[in-house]
């Protein structure tokens, strides 16, 4: 040890001893500036010192000696490279270490918890804060981020300590800008000349940690400029401000003794940022660097000089240093988030084209040509894992694919290899069936449109030598065309349309008429504004909310999917089915079946005009007729069922099987005798017809209506017939997917409208039995009362429909002496006015759910020919749940409901359809399930739960496990908010069960739930889903 620090060291060990045996805060400023006196020139501050001690001391203050200036820097230059800063630390911090030298007194007293409140503002700064402020930063912020840990240990006051290392922090690198000082020392300090290349990076390591840790140790009642968004933001101003004070300063590197400790201040910054990265706090950094660099990036773009853009950037001092950061970072994780949210801010600025490919390539172009994993990172995981907005795409197109700028001049020398193996690595994962069943939509669409720019790019001869293009990009569209999602079939003839316009530009293949612009909107639509979701509402007590995505891919389905004989899919849209508007019909009215063909011909208005036209005719009546269309009325019109299946057989005739169908509805409707026994082959017939081929191109969809109303309206009209039908023809051989789909469709509205039906009661009101020859009826009060009283006066009725008395009201006249009016009287015997007729609502579905429902749950799960509904028949898997569990809903709050739930459940339960690949499957078993826990009465569950009912309570436990794994688990974004849902039923439908019990437990004279069962004592937990 050199006699130079031993001394110093005897000094420290002077001063800490004064500070243990110090009784008054004047000795322990005495104790303090003598020590600071010998280091920092404080000769000039020496009067307010003076002021802020007692008299008595203040002869001791004058009389401590001040060293030269030269000696008083060599002082200060040995205090802090050698151990004696770390060891007056102890002194001010409370700082805990087992390696002091053996000079040094043991201490006792820490002048932070036990002497620092009582030191006066001017005596705190000149001799406490002046140890922080005026040594290397570097070593500073080693010695004090470690006290925001102090736990506290004999006696010290851990709350003082962390507070006082908090404040020192906050004057050292925020309001002092000390991170800018450690900038300057890692560039060329003297405490770092010795270092090896290793153990200068070792120390990098070891300060960058500790600034960058500072928001993770500090306390909750901190001061905020430690937040993480605050301390962060300023911390990286001072990084870059150094960063370019440096590169300013480097004007030849050639001509620099020490290379290694000038890079020294790029790792140090490097390392901070990525540490800032590794911590959340990107978009922090970023919304730093992205002003900074784009005002620059924009002032080169709008200067004339002739130099070539890359030049200006790479020869600018005060710039070049952006070229290196990026390679300082030197963590493959930081890099990526610092790219990531640099797209998302540029995207948020309006960046153009040009300006982003530029900022790209001044941070990244060096690190992408030189280290593969960072441009692993935008050729894969930017195009295949992660979804940006489609201007962030383009621009990771250009710079790390095309690698040219986006303007016109540039792109005819674009990397055409590059462009080949990303083009062959986007269509693998493109095509891959599990990729359109289990990735999100979102990432989908953002696959799709990467893929669809890079073709746009590609010539014919570059597709043909891509490897296995042309197969992966027929594969991919063929899998996406049998989706029953209207978007992910967009996508697919998007990318057929540009495929085929490289293969042939002046026959383009247009599948869907989105795809006839010039410009392809290669977002999709897929903006957050256009995602609302829909609400079901399901019958039974309280309405219940259940949202069940967007209307793009509904579960109930806008879009059905149509296939032909020969197994090519096409689409079609449908119209939107609306239930059936009918009037009420009185069952007892007479109807001739033949005025029925006209009611879709003429109208009272028309009739009117009619009229009019042929009493004026007789002016023209000697003008010839004109008789071309005479035969109009010898055609034939249907009035019989009989006559309407016959017509509808004859395929060969279309004008007739079109007018078959624009009456059998109406037919259907009037319920004639002989429907209960022609309603099989009726329903048979409806759904084997082949609308396209009678009806001109164009009007399918609306022969296609009235072939599904007919169908609703028989199944309503002949529940058991028609269904006996229809459940046969469901898993037939013979029937298309079109057409089972179709079979689902008319079930499922048949299924709400007869949980609606409404129905009109004649008042049958038996006749008097009494007859009375008298001019007042019988039943009439009679006219008898006090003088002036008024006569009855009939009142109308204020109850239900069913009142059995006529009711009558007079006035009476006051008493003498009384004020108040006199009582009104009413007498009563039968109703005293009611209408002919009585229209009632009522739910008549129950009675026939078994016959909806069990038919159509056998045999799902068996293969036959034609028929693979857990296979490629997925769609018609999913309508069929979906009718499902709108008829346990419609069934909703009846015994039936509840014996059907629990063979749906089972059915929900099996692993082939709950863990379907498919998430448009998955869909389908939430909203059923959903249902299923609408359907069911607390009062039934609660039963069911203390009887032991082992179906049901496994069947509901599996709901509330089953829905909690898909919300943490799904990739699909409306599988997520179903099951939400799901979760928030379920929850309901527990505390109502819950509720059920105690009302139970609360009246001893209900049988209604037993609570506990005479031959068992289990106890009874009911689980209510978290949501």
């Amino acid at each position: 040890m050199e006699m130079g620090e031993r001394e110093l060291l005897e000094k420290v060990g002077e001063a800490i001893a004064s500070i243990n045996d110090a009784k008054y805060v004047d000795q322990v400023i005495i104790a303090l500036y003598s020590l600071a006196a010998r280091l920092f020139p404080l000769h000039r501050h020496s009067l307010l010192l003076s002021a802020s001690v007692d008299e008595k001391y203040r002869d001791q203050l004058r009389a401590i000696d001040v060293p030269s200036g030269d000696e008083r820097t060599e002082w200060c230059y040995v205090f802090y490279t050698g151990s004696a800063f770390r060891l007056f630390a102890t002194a001010l911090l409370y700082v805990q270490d087992d390696g002091w030298p053996v000079v040094a007194s043991p201490i006792y007293i820490d002048v932070a918890s036990n002497w620092l409140d009582c030191f006066p503002a001017s005596a705190r700064k000149h001799v406490y804060d002046v140890f922080f402020l005026n040594g290397p930063a570097t070593e500073i912020v080693q010695v004090v981020v470690p006290c925001l840990q102090f736990s506290g240990s004999d006696g010290h006051d851990p709350i003082a300590v962390c507070s006082n290392a908090e404040r020192l922090l906050v004057l050292c690198l925020l309001e002092n800008e000390r991170v800018l000082q450690m900038v300057r020392e890692f560039s060329g300090g003297c405490q770092f000349e010795d270092l090896s290349h290793e153990q200068l990076k070792q120390a990098i390591s070891r300060v960058s940690q500790c600034i960058t840790s500072i928001t993770d140790k500090a306390r909750r009642g901190a001061p905020t400029s430690l937040s993480p968004h605050l301390f962060f933001k300023r911390i990286t101003t001072q990084l870059l401000n150094g960063a370019e004070e440096w590169d300013l300063k480097l004007a030849d590197e050639s001509a620099v003794a020490n290379k290694l400790h000038m890079a020294g201040t790029i790792l140090f910054v490097g390392e901070a940022l990525a540490r800032i990265c590794r911590r959340g706090s990107a978009d922090v950094l970023l919304s730093e660097v992205v002003p900074r660099i784009l005002a620059h990036v924009r002032s080169v773009l709008s200067s004339t000089s002739d130099l070539a853009i890359s030049e200006i950037f790479e020869s600018e001092p005060g710039f070049r240093f952006w070229f290196k950061i990026m390679k300082a970072v030197n963590d493959s994780h930081s890099v990526e988030r610092i790219a990531e949210e640099l797209l998302h801010q540029l995207a948020v600025q309006n960046v153009n084209d040009v300006e982003a490919y530029w900022i790209l390539w001044i941070l990244f172009g060096r690190v992408c040509k030189r280290q593969t994993s960072i441009r692993f990172i935008f050729v894969e995981k930017f195009l295949l894992w992660k979804v940006f907005p489609i201007c962030c795409l383009r621009w990771i197109l250009h710079f790390a694919v095309l690698e040219c700028t986006p303007d016109s001049a540039s792109l005819r020398s674009y990397n055409g290899r590059g462009l080949s193996e990303t083009v062959h690595r986007l269509v693998v994962a493109w095509s891959r069936k599990e990729f359109v069943q289990s990735s999100p939509t979102e990432q989908q669409a953002y696959v799709t449109a990467a893929l669809g720019l890079c073709l746009e790019k590609m010539s014919k001869a570059e597709l043909d030598g891509t490897k296995d293009g042309l197969h992966s990009i027929l594969q991919g569209i063929s899998c996406r065309l049998e989706s029953p999602v209207y978007l992910i079939r967009k996508m697919a003839s998007t990318i057929a349309f540009v495929f085929s316009k490289i293969i042939d530009p002046q026959n383009p293949l247009y599948l869907d008429d989105s795809c006839q612009e010039e410009t392809i909107d290669w977002g999709f639509g897929l903006a957050p504004s256009s995602k609302e979701p829909l609400t079901t509402t399901v019958h039974g007590g309280n309405e219940k909310m259940a949202e069940i995505g967007s209307a793009s891919t509904m579960v109930s389905g806008k879009e059905i999917e149509k296939r032909d004989d020969n197994g090519v899919a096409n689409t079609s849209k449908a119209k939107k089915k609306t239930g059936p508007e009918f009037n009420l019909i009185d069952p007892d009215e007479i109807i001739d079946p033949v005025t029925l063909n006209n009611e879709f011909a003429f109208d009272e208005d028309e009739g009117d005009y009619a009229s009019e036209d042929s009493e004026s005719s007789s002016d023209s009546s000697l003008q010839p007729y004109d008789l071309t269309d005479d035969d109009a009325d010898l055609k034939r019109k249907y009035s019989q069922l009989v006559d309407v299946v016959g017509a509808l057989r004859k395929s060969d005739d279309a004008e007739g099987v079109e007018k078959a169908l624009d009456v059998t509805e109406s037919l259907i409707r009037a319920t004639p005798d002989e429907l209960k026994f022609i309603a099989g082959d009726l329903a048979k017939t409806l759904v084997q017809v082949r609308c396209s081929e009678f009806t001109v191109e164009g009007e399918e969809e609306s022969a296609e209506e009235k072939r599904q109303k007919s169908l609703v309206a028989l199944i309503v009209a002949c529940p058991i017939e028609s269904l006996d039908c229809l459940n046969k023809l469901l898993y037939s051989p013979n029937v298309d997917v079109s057409q089972r789909i179709m079979i689902l469709d008319v079930m499922t509205e048949a299924a709400q409208e007869l949980s609606s039906s409404r129905i009109l009661k004649s008042d049958n009101r038996p006749k008097a039995l009494i007859s009375s020859i008298s001019d007042q009826p019988w039943f009439m009060p009679r006219n008898i009362g006090p003088p002036g009283a008024g006569s009855w006066k009939e009142i109308s009725s204020t109850g239900t429909p069913l009142n059995w008395s006529y009711s009558y009201e007079r006035e009476l006249p006051s008493k003498a002496g009384q004020i108040k009016k006199g009582k009104t009287r009413r007498w009563s015997h039968h109703s005293a006015k009611q209408d002919n007729q009585i229209e009632w609502s009522q739910n008549n579905f129950p009675q026939y759910a078994a016959t909806f429902m069990l038919p159509a749950m056998q045999g799902y799960d068996k293969k036959r020919h034609g028929v693979d509904l857990l296979g490629r028949d997925f769609i018609v898997l999913g309508k069929l749940i979906y009718m499902l569990g709108v008829c346990i809903k419609c069934a909703a709050m009846h015994p039936e409901a509840s014996v059907l739930a629990s063979l749906l459940l089972d059915m929900l339960r099996s692993r082939e359809i709950c863990h379907h690949a498919e998430a448009y499957v998955r869909r389908s078993v939430l909203f059923a399930a959903s249902c299923v826990l609408l359907a069911l009465h607390p009062s039934y569950v609660a039963s069911a739960v203390a009887e032991g009912n082992i179906e049901m309570s496994q069947g509901l436990e599996w709901v509330r496990t089953w829905a909690l794994q898909v919300a943490e688990s799904d990739t699909d974004r409306e599988c997520h908010t179903l099951a939400m849902a799901c979760l928030q039923l379920h929850a309901e439908m527990g505390l109502q069960a819950s509720r059920a019990f105690q009302s139970a437990q609360d009246s001893p004279t209900s049988n209604a739930i037993s609570l506990f069962p005479a031959v068992s004592n289990r106890s009874i937990n009911i689980k209510i889903s978290p949501v």
